[in-house]
């Protein structure tokens, strides 16, 4: 394959060590190229528009921003572009949002080389790639409709130990309504205590620490 044909890739991740990992890992292939590396979602998008590479492999926590935001902006200019999403995050809620935004494949770090080098040129082809283990994780999605923002916001001030009556001041609404947004809660995550609903949704991925 000439050098034209490459699959140009460009790598988003905050950890150096892992960027260059995967740099060097991906370098090694003859139909591919990186061409670009970035540190956080700002510069991911600075560099896609510089760049435009075929598929870029995202990280989905960054500082400034990260890897779902970055992903929504650039798809905002350039709605063909190929995303993968590289994390150590699994939980079905992590998994959506990603999807939703518009990455084509969703891997775990850690995964064999192989696998990444397959996701890449499966990616570039416009087929979407999910390993068994994120296919399981979204089959395992319990049923029925997901938090609204009001009740992830009241999740986070559980989370930081607030009571009903301090959430309600928070929040400028009645003692009885946060009561009201916790019952739901409990039932929508299929819990029965506010401790058991914030761990529940720390490992589904719908909020985070």
């Amino acid at each position: 394959m000439s050098r034209a044909e490459n699959i140009r890739v460009m790598v988003v991740d905050d950890h150096p060590v892992v960027c260059l990992g995967l740099s060097a890992i991906i370098s090694t292939q003859p139909d591919m190229k990186v061409i670009a590396q970035a540190a956080n979602g700002l510069e991911a998008v600075a560099l896609f528009r510089r760049h435009q590479p075929d598929v870029t492999l995202m990280d989905l926590r960054m500082p400034q921003m990260g890897g779902v935001a970055a992903i929504q902006t650039i798809r905002e200019f350039a709605p063909q572009s190929g995303f993968i999403v590289l994390t150590t995050y699994q939980g079905d809620a992590e998994i959506q949002k990603a999807l939703r935004a518009g990455a084509m494949a969703y891997l775990l770090k850690g995964m064999p080389h192989g696998e990444l080098l397959k996701a890449i040129r499966t990616v570039h082809s416009g087929v979407r790639y999910l390993p068994p283990e994120v296919r399981k994780a979204l089959e395992e999605r319990p049923p029925g409709p997901e938090l609204s923002s009001r009740e992830i916001e009241i999740l986070r001030l559980i989370l930081k130990g607030l009571s009903n009556k301090e959430i309600a001041d928070a929040l400028g609404i009645t003692e009885g309504t946060v009561k009201w947004h916790v019952n739901i809660i409990l039932s929508r995550l299929n819990v029965s205590d506010r401790t058991q609903a914030v761990v529940a949704a720390l490992h589904r991925g719908i909020m985070e620490l």
